[in-house]
């Protein structure tokens, strides 16, 4: 008979978050693979767990992947888990998953502590329709297109972002997005948990010149036909085609066409967006 794969839902800060039936499943497996051994290991300690443990992470998802699949065909049964929250959800699993199901192998989710859910649960905001988009580009240009193509969503927006981007992300979602209401859930179940709601102009802010510590979740309102200064999502364009390498003139050319605006006033923008 084939094994199981449990994908294990731990807790994102409080231990004290996890079901009793994670707790039975991880210490009935023949072994855990572990996003992180050395964090693992501090959960299962604290629970008197001995399961052995197997190092699962990025780097060595796609090489470790079959070579898991294949003691899971021999009858082994594993658990899946990341370093807090739930497996998959911007953390390793996903081909383990895949390879799992192809080969027949029953993946069993073991639900708890998600860091998205949690947030948006205490936001305020509509929770019948959202889109988790994980963490964003973290170079700009890339991020802004990102952000440039979930403008007109009007579903609930919910991001994970590093403490030292934070600020510049939240700068963009402000000149692309608009003013929206938003939340930032910090360090969400720990010690120094903090929600931050208001627009986005507040949150910045309230920021200030100083780096947040600790994990972010950010919950951002759906487009609801706000208007956002055309000026701004011009000036996007403009950033995205100058790492392109059009001259000036081409991308007044380009823009002009795009939204209906006078050629000179873009040639201007340019230029202003080169000198600063």
């Amino acid at each position: 008979m084939v094994g199981k794969l449990y994908i294990v839902a731990t807790p994102i800060g409080n231990l004290e978050d996890i079901t009793l039936r994670a707790l039975r499943v991880l210490k009935d497996v023949d072994f855990i693979a572990a996003e992180d051994t050395r964090q693992t290991r501090k959960l299962l300690a604290h629970y008197g767990i001995a399961t052995p443990l197997a190092s699962y992470y990025d780097q060595i998802e796609a090489a470790k992947a079959p070579l898991l699949v294949k003691q899971l065909k021999s009858g082994k049964n594993i658990a899946l888990v990341s370093d807090a929250g739930t497996p998959t959800l911007s953390d390793p699993g996903l081909r383990l998953v895949r390879e799992a199901v192809r080969a027949a192998v029953p993946v069993v989710p073991i639900p708890g502590a998600s860091a998205l859910t949690a947030v948006l649960s205490a936001s305020g905001l509509p929770t019948d329709r959202f889109a988790f988009e994980g963490f964003l580009p973290a170079k700009r240009r890339e991020r802004r297109e990102r952000l440039l193509r979930l403008r007109g969503d009007e579903r609930t927006l919910i991001f994970y972002e590093a403490p030292h981007r934070l600020k510049e992300t939240l700068e963009d979602m402000q000149e692309i997005l608009g003013d929206r209401e938003a939340v930032l859930g910090r360090e969400v179940t720990k010690i120094y948990e903090e929600f931050l709601r208001g627009r986005l102009s507040e949150a910045i802010g309230a920021i200030g010149g100083q780096q947040p510590r600790g994990e972010i979740a950010l919950v951002v309102s759906g487009f609801a036909g706000e208007e956002v200064p055309l000026e701004n999502l011009i000036r996007a364009e403009i950033e995205k085609l100058l790492q392109e390498r059009l001259r000036v003139k081409e991308i007044a050319e380009v823009l002009g066409e795009k939204f209906s605006y006078p050629k000179k006033d873009i040639y201007r923008m340019v230029l202003e967006k080169q000198r600063s």
